[in-house]
C-alpha cells in the first residue's frame, strides 16, 4: 500500500512541474514583449521601413516622410523602381533618402531580409508603415524578427477600408518567424503557393 501512494505522487509532482514551467515560459514571454513594447514607445524611430503590397502604403510613406525629413525610408519589395521613385520624387522626398529593396517575397522576409542591415546601420527603432488589415500580422512577425536584433519599432497603419486578415495567418507567419529565429530557414519556398 505504501508504495503504490509514492508512485501516485510522483505523476502529480510531474505534472506540477511542468505547470510551472509553462507558467514560467509564458511570463517570461509576456514580459519580453511588454518590453519591447515600451522600449518602442521611448525611443525616436531613426528610419521609416514600408512593407510592399499595395500602391497606398508608398504613397502614404511619401507624405508621412515629409513630416520626418531626416529620416532615411526603406520599402521592401513594394511596386516597380520607377514607379516608387516617382512616387517619392513627387512627394520632394530626396532619392538618397530612399533605399528600394526586392529580396523579399512575403511579409516574413520583408522582416528577415532587412533586419540584419538595419541593425549594422545602428538604427533600433523605426516605423513600421503597412496597411490596416495586414498590421496584426506585421506586428506579430516584427515583434520577433526585429525583437531579437533589439529593434523596436512604432506602427503606422495606412486606411486600407479592408477586413482584417484572418488571425490564422498571423499565427503561421509567426511560427514561421520563431522558425527562422531558431534555423535561418523563413518557409518561404514552401508556402508561396499558398500564400497569396
Amino acid at each position: 500500500m505504501w508504495l503504490r501512494v509514492n508512485l501516485n505522487k510522483r505523476p502529480r509532482k510531474r505534472l506540477r512541474s511542468s505547470q510551472q514551467v509553462r507558467l514560467l515560459v509564458a511570463l517570461l514571454a509576456a514580459f519580453w514583449f511588454s518590453y519591447q513594447h515600451l522600449k518602442g514607445e521611448f525611443q525616436r524611430p531613426q528610419a521609416l521601413l514600408v512593407l510592399g503590397g499595395a500602391t497606398e502604403r508608398e504613397v502614404f510613406a511619401a507624405n508621412f516622410a515629409r513630416k520626418h525629413p531626416d529620416l532615411p525610408i526603406w520599402v521592401s519589395s513594394g511596386s516597380n523602381p520607377e514607379f516608387a521613385q516617382w512616387v517619392f520624387s513627387e512627394a520632394g522626398i530626396k532619392s538618397d533618402r530612399v533605399h528600394l529593396d526586392y529580396r523579399a517575397v512575403d511579409t516574413v522576409t520583408n522582416f528577415t531580409t532587412l533586419v540584419d542591415e538595419l541593425r549594422d546601420r545602428g538604427i533600433d527603432s523605426l516605423y513600421l508603415i503597412t496597411s490596416d488589415d495586414h498590421m496584426r500580422r506585421a506586428w506579430i512577425i516584427g515583434e520577433i524578427v526585429f525583437g531579437s536584433r533589439g529593434i523596436s519599432f512604432k506602427p503606422v497603419a495606412v486606411p486600407s477600408g479592408r477586413e482584417p486578415e484572418p488571425v490564422q495567418k498571423a499565427v503561421r507567419d509567426g511560427v514561421r518567424a520563431i522558425v527562422w529565429l531558431t534555423t535561418g530557414y523563413t518557409g518561404a519556398n514552401l508556402s508561396q503557393a499558398r500564400i497569396k
